[in-house]
């Protein structure tokens, strides 16, 4: 048996360290990670390299690390999870899903998980979006007003909305294991007893801050976001509105409101709060900018996960790594040749980890997926 973490470890904190000591501890299996590679959730280019990520995971408990690839991983959370519950239940061996939640009341949160397929919560949220709305509070203030409270504020929180997330798409034959998030809230500025949230880290890091009491392993090459800045708006203006609606997420004519701030303004922070309203969020437009440099559009995203790529093992993980039904990718030369989908989601990959590296100081050179072996604690 093994136990499954969906993550970006990004970068790998005491946070995350807990969660894995804790999973093992509650069912004594070896855990099994998929992880988001070189661009976030956040629609950002990550604090540090996926390879580095991996060891790091690695070195603090984990057994398997496999890739959640860049398609999915500048997704919104429906998609994040789904495609990241798919990779894992790929592994015949994978009995838990465990994640960090602001409330691990699973009754709660699987009370939350079956509110979205509620009619009746549907029709309100329909509703309510048609008033200018967007979903995350949409959602919130129906199942507030069809369940409860305490089931509408499970909504309310990041981890815990991943948390549904990952219940909506869990197979039957994989429990979820609900771990309680400790010391600090997402995105907190605050510290407690060597915990400090992944964003408070990042901004330290990037300052050139000592983190070393709220890390393992502090990471030494770091990617910054300004870094890609003139690339990305070089993407955006050689764009056509046509080729901006093929871009995941954008639906009911955004395309013409971004294609607008594109050319009316010249730096990213700006094209984004032009943009921005009630009904698109920060997060959700940032995720778009960066399909776009990515060349991710909705046919790419909307491809189902074909293949498990390792980034490293353990003794533990490599067992875990002989029963899966997927083809698992060891070698990305090797992997591009199997074609088709795998290879439309491989080169998507690796152009993602070649842009990564102009994020650094100096920029690197392309080819890492290519020339990183494979990590083997």
């Amino acid at each position: 048996m093994a136990i499954g973490i969906i993550c970006e470890f990004n970068p790998f904190h005491n946070g995350h360290k807990y969660l894995i000591q804790k999973a093992k501890s509650l069912v004594n299996e070896p855990v099994a990670v998929v992880m988001s590679t070189s661009f976030t959730q956040r629609g950002e280019v990550a604090v540090t390299d996926k390879f580095t990520r991996a060891k790091s995971a690695l070195l603090g408990g984990a057994d398997l690390v496999i890739e959640l690839p860049v398609a999915y991983a500048v997704s919104n959370a429906e998609v994040f999870a789904k495609s990241g519950v798919k990779i894992l239940s790929s592994f015949s061996d994978m009995n838990y899903l465990a994640f960090g939640c602001e409330n691990n009341n699973i009754n709660l949160l699987k009370q939350a998980a079956q509110a979205h397929r509620n009619t009746a919560v549907q029709a309100l949220v329909a509703k309510e979006m048609q008033n200018g709305s967007y979903y995350p509070k949409a959602i919130e203030n129906a199942v507030r007003e069809i369940y409860s409270n305490e089931t509408a504020d499970i909504l309310s929180t990041p981890n815990n909305v991943l948390a549904v997330e990952y219940l909506k798409a869990l197979p039957n034959n994989i429990s979820p294991l609900p771990i309680q998030r400790e010391g600090v809230a997402h995105d907190s500025k605050n510290t407690a007893n060597n915990f400090a949230s992944a964003s408070y880290i990042r901004e330290k890091l990037k300052s050139g801050e000592n983190i070393g009491e709220f890390v393992p392993y502090s990471p030494s090459e770091l990617a910054f976001p300004e870094n890609l800045e003139t690339a990305l708006l070089y993407k955006l203006r050689s764009m056509t509105a046509k080729e901006i609606a093929n871009l995941p997420d954008v639906t009911e004519g955004l395309e013409n409101r971004i294609y607008s701030a594109i050319h009316e303004y010249n730096c990213v922070d700006e094209i984004l709060f032009a943009v921005k309203s009630k009904r698109y969020t920060l997060a959700r437009l940032r995720r778009i900018l960066v399909c776009a440099l990515l060349n991710i559009t909705k046919e790419i995203q909307n491809i189902e996960p074909s293949y498990a790529r390792v980034l490293g093992f353990t003794n533990e993980g490599a067992k875990i790594l002989k029963n899966c039904n997927l083809p698992v990718i060891t070698s990305v030369k090797k992997g591009l040749s199997l074609g088709c989908n795998i290879e439309k989601l491989l080169k998507t990959e690796i152009f993602a980890t070649d842009i990564f590296s102009l994020a650094t100081n100096p920029p690197q050179k392309c080819g890492a997926d290519f020339t990183t072996p494979i990590i083997k604690i």
